[in-house]
């Protein structure tokens, strides 16, 4: 890589550069229930007032999903951030694959399906909704559908309840019709039935190690059947939303049963497909199913002989699951392996609900670091507590080791994540939410002074809205009414997100306009030209304009 033209006349600063992803942080396009705007920012207020920013698209096709109706997720945009260009994500691949037939003409799919014939069961597992972030409804209907076209005579579906990327309590909006579709399917021969099921942040879908008694849960209801019996998946959401409240993703685990006897715990012989994409939320119940012995982070019981697959390869490193029905998109020469091409030294921050975005997704999903000698990753462990009790999370930790790699001099990049927007944001707290985002501008604060005492560069950005948009609202820009109380949501906005240059020692070398209309792509090349080199020639274009 070349250093930047001398005709930019641009000197790199004496600090390093720094960037703070405030996930889940965007420019609302409502009032109401935007607790970006109701929070007390006044750090970040001063930024968007006296430094370069500009907005940037962090959703759809910016991001690689199929459409800009799709909401960004942390998961793309750090591959964007960290690829410097967009690559077809999860959901696009998996929708072609399935439209083309190559995902059924794929070894994978004719090993889980022949595995599935001889009286066995296949079993579907995975996030049931159409919020497109780690599974689609459709494709899982064109799954079902090949599977019983190709002979298959028993399936099963285990859902896991969304009411994140999707309205809190739009569930049963899901299976009534899906209810409907199974019974299509059994009348063509095919004994298809739910059963099994539970919302995503009670059973199965943990991510980084968090939480494995989540999967320990999934595990007991998907695969040996045991917990409280329902007749229905309708009947089981009713009853369990009547019983506690709970919205979606917090109900409890339910297992579908006839005369005592669930319809569908998992076999030997069995074939077994989870049908998610996303791979953060999957590699933690893919490695009890495919682990062997050695396997100790709960009790599994009976551990039945399956055949399984994932929808996509989780982890390109580590080849987990062992087989997949999509490859996943093959993203290459990163930001990160630039850098350690330069000989430049970076440090990754985050605590463990996103530090997995600011390092394996960052580098284009690779495990581990890229030059052992050249990288320092930190991982604070989070709170195991529901994200609205404790707002501030570990902010201030997140805050502290970022500051202490500034003071240190020993690097020339710093990355950090805080989780907050996000993570409380999908709670539908908005209070919390607000001091959420209050506490990440309180934490942006102290960062700003140790940039400009060190002499450094700040950028300020995010991945994806979330905490600037809680509220549903109709087309009209009203928020709907339930039972006297507005209606919440707690999926990722459609928003674009804010990306701001502090550059304290900066001579004027680029202009005080940023490039507007970029994604959040662009931030690779932006970190690239900061530190004093020129960006390859097909990332995207940096937010920076220099003179000519």
């Amino acid at each position: 890589m070349t250093k930047l033209n001398s005709l930019s006349g641009f000197e790199r600063r004496r600090g390093p550069v720094v960037l703070v992803i405030m996930d889940g942080v965007g420019f609302g396009k409502y009032e109401e229930g935007d607790a970006v705007k109701a929070a007390s920012t006044p750090t970040l207020d001063a930024l968007l007032k006296d430094a370069p920013n500009c907005r940037l698209k962090a959703h759809g096709r910016a991001v690689g999903l199929p459409s800009d109706a799709d909401m960004g997720n942390s998961e793309v945009g750090h591959n964007a951030m960290g690829a410097g260009r967009v690559f077809d994500q999860g959901a696009s691949l998996v929708s072609k694959s399935i439209t083309s037939g190559d995902m059924f003409a794929g070894k994978a799919w004719r090993e889980v399906v022949d595995g599935a014939k001889a009286d066995k069961a296949l079993h579907f597992l995975g996030l049931f909704s159409d919020g497109n972030v780690h599974s689609h409804i459709d494709h899982l209907k064109a799954m079902v559908e090949r599977a019983c076209a190709e002979g298959v005579k028993k399936i099963r579906v285990h859902i896991l309840l969304d009411g994140r990327d999707v309205g809190e309590t739009s569930a049963l909006d899901y299976v009534i019709p899906f209810e409907a579709f199974l019974a299509e399917v059994r009348a063509k021969g095919c004994d298809a039935r739910i059963a099994s099921g539970g919302g995503r942040m009670f059973i199965t879908m943990d991510h980084y190690g968090a939480d494995w008694s989540m999967v320990e849960r999934g595990w007991k209801t998907h695969v040996l059947g045991e917990g409280r019996q329902f007749a229905s998946a309708q009947e089981a959401i009713e009853t369990l939303r009547q019983e506690t409240g709970a919205i979606d993703q917090d109900l409890g685990a339910f297992v579908i049963a006839e005369g005592g006897v669930p319809v569908g715990a998992i076999e030997d012989g069995d074939s077994v497909v989870l049908f998610n994409f996303r791979g953060d939320r999957a590699l933690e119940i893919t490695a009890a199913f495919e682990s062997g012995d050695d396997f100790d982070k709960f009790e599994r019981g009976r551990v039945p002989r399956v055949t399984y697959a994932g929808m996509m390869e989780y982890d390109g490193d580590l080849h987990v699951p062992q087989r997949y029905l999509v490859a996943p998109p093959a993203i290459d020469r990163t930001l990160g392996e630039y850098l350690c091409a330069l000989g430049l030294r970076t440090l990754a921050v985050s605590e463990t609900q996103k530090f997995g975005h600011v390092t394996y997704f960052f580098n284009g999903n690779k495990s581990g670091k890229i030059d052992e000698a050249l990288e320092e990753y930190v991982e604070i462990p989070s709170d195991i507590v529901p994200f609205e009790q404790r707002p501030w999370m570990k902010g201030a930790e997140i805050t502290d080791r970022v500051i202490e790699g500034i003071e240190s001099g020993r690097f020339d990049f710093i990355r950090c994540n805080f989780p907050n927007g996000d993570m409380v944001g999908h709670t539908g707290s908005f209070e919390a939410a607000r001091i959420a985002v209050e506490t990440v501008d309180l934490c942006l604060a102290r960062i700003v002074k140790a940039v400009k005492k060190a002499g450094g560069v700040l950028v300020v950005t995010a991945d994806h809205g979330n905490a600037d948009d809680m509220f549903e609202h109709k087309k009209d820009g009203s928020v709907p009414m339930v039972n006297g109380v507005r209606k919440v949501k707690t999926a990722h906005s459609l928003n674009p997100v804010p990306c701001v240059v502090y550059d304290p020692e900066g001579k004027g070398e680029y202009g005080a306009t940023l490039r507007d209309g970029l994604g959040i792509s662009s931030i690779a090349a932006t970190v690239i030209e900061l530190l004093g080199y020129a960006a390859p020639t097909d990332y995207d274009p940096s937010v920076l304009v220099f003179d000519a």
